[in-house]
């Protein structure tokens, strides 16, 4: 049976955060890592990176915002859709998460968390999109990703800053489900 992006989270709270093909190769051979985000790529390259993290078992989320070439229309998630194997997208973009919905994608809302208006902004927009995960960036704010934990009904990624032990011990005791992070220390955490 397939593991969900649920129970892969679950599983392994350390999520693989790749940005180039050298972070995709250690990524990709790296057994406990379950689940990658994918933060590069261009319409003719897309394919075969969700292509090779598949193909070493792994649940493959593309930032359907940082892909070259792709608008941020509803289009570029149907394109992601029928030309990946891509499980899901993570976007800053509400219009993006809802068609990933309808497709039966899983989605990430990614929220840069830099005033209170952003935070405020999170808790307004989750009940509109229901997000499965929002990502918090800068993740390494204990006191922000737990109070936000409680306010939400979406559980939280935290993401960005996040360099060692202490920074996701930090997040996942704050009530993060998960930490994303391009640091390769701590994908072998």
């Amino acid at each position: 049976m397939k593991q969900t992006f649920f129970e892969a989270v679950e599983n392994n709270p350390i999520i693989a955060a790749v940005k180039n093909t050298e972070d995709l190769d250690v990524c990709c051979n790296l057994e406990d890592i379950q689940v990658v985000f994918i933060l590069f790529g261009d319409i003719c390259s897309i394919r075969e990176i969700v292509h090779r993290v598949k193909e070493s078992g792994k649940i493959a989320m593309v930032h359907v915002d940082l892909v070259g070439g792709l608008s941020p229309r509803d289009i570029a998630v149907d394109y992601l859709k029928n030309n990946t194997e891509t499980d899901g997208i993570i976007t800053t973009k509400p219009s993006l998460i809802k068609r990933a919905k309808e497709l039966s994608m899983y989605t990430v809302h990614r929220y840069f968390l830099l005033d209170s208006m952003a935070y405020d902004n999170i808790i307004s927009q989750q009940h509109s999109m229901r997000p499965d995960f929002i990502e918090v960036l800068p993740g390494a704010m204990p006191k922000v990703i737990q109070r936000l934990c409680k306010e939400v009904r979406v559980p939280v990624i935290a993401g960005g800053l996040i360099t060692d032990r202490e920074s996701v011990m930090g997040a996942l005791s704050s009530g993060a489900a998960a930490v994303s992070s391009t640091n390769h220390s701590v994908w072998e955490l």
